[in-house]
């Protein structure tokens, strides 16, 4: 009979320490299985039916008990997050249709721009651009940001052309 005491409280450790300690379906919860079962099994081979069928019962009320037990005690709330997350991540700069920028690294097709005093990353649809090129947001899509090269700005009366 001390044995199947022994095989029944090692396999209700050996489960509980599956489902609350390790997760996923490991060698402790088969270990455990294997020892409940073992316990109904020499209780029936040694002990008789009536006593495997008592101790059948008793590994089904200890096992719901147990689990019940630890669901219910406080022992989650020592891994649940208790600071209240309110970040809403990094503010995307806000960069119309037909603004105009300045390349600031290589555009192959993807680089580096400056457009409205922000620093951007930016796709050029008209394949390569030098740095320092003129650029104009051509269109936006999930905040990702179409260039092309912007027309060279009117010389106004007074300037020299280059």
């Amino acid at each position: 009979m001390g044995l199947v005491i022994l095989l029944i409280i090692g396999g209700i450790l050996l489960i509980l320490a599956e489902i609350f300690i390790i997760p996923g379906i490991g060698v402790a919860g088969i270990l455990g299985v294997l020892s409940m079962a073992g316990s109904c099994y020499y209780s029936f081979v040694k002990l008789g039916t009536t006593a495997g069928i008592i101790v059948t019962i008793v590994n089904i009320v200890l096992m719901t008990a147990a689990i019940i037990f630890f669901l219910r005690s406080k022992t989650w709330k020592k891994f649940e997050l208790k600071e209240v997350i309110d970040s809403k991540g990094v503010e995307e700069p806000i960069i119309a249709v037909g603004s105009i920028g300045i390349s600031t690294t290589r555009l192959a097709p993807m680089g580096g721009a400056r457009i409205c005093d922000k620093n951007v990353e930016v796709t050029s649809l008209e394949g390569m651009l030098d740095p320092q090129t003129r650029i104009i947001v051509d269109r936006v899509e999930n905040n990702k940001y179409f260039v092309r090269k912007a027309p060279a700005p009117a010389v106004e009366e007074g300037e020299a052309k280059e």
